[in-house]
């Protein structure tokens, strides 16, 4: 801290600022926004993830039940004849 001269007038006018002290919280301030912000975006692109993963998963069975189903109807026209 810087000497104080006595006299009238606020301490204020004569105290230190610590302005890296003050950079430092407004820096740990932002990165803590940036980090929720990052957060809340991963959140949004693991549930679109999701969302795409059980789109996938129908088309699969989707796919999967035709085929089933054709080679079903095959058996059943081979075993009529």
């Amino acid at each position: 801290m810087s000497q104080r001269k006595e006299g009238p007038g606020s301490r204020f006018l004569f105290d230190s600022f610590d302005a890296a002290h003050a950079r430092i919280e407004a820096n740990e301030r932002v990165m803590e926004e940036r980090w929720s912000g990052l957060e809340f975006r991963l959140a949004q692109i693991d549930a679109a993830l999701e969302r795409l993963e059980r789109r996938i998963w129908l088309g699969v069975y989707g796919v999967a039940a035709f085929l089933l189903t054709q080679g079903a109807e095959a058996l059943i026209r081979a075993a009529m004849r």
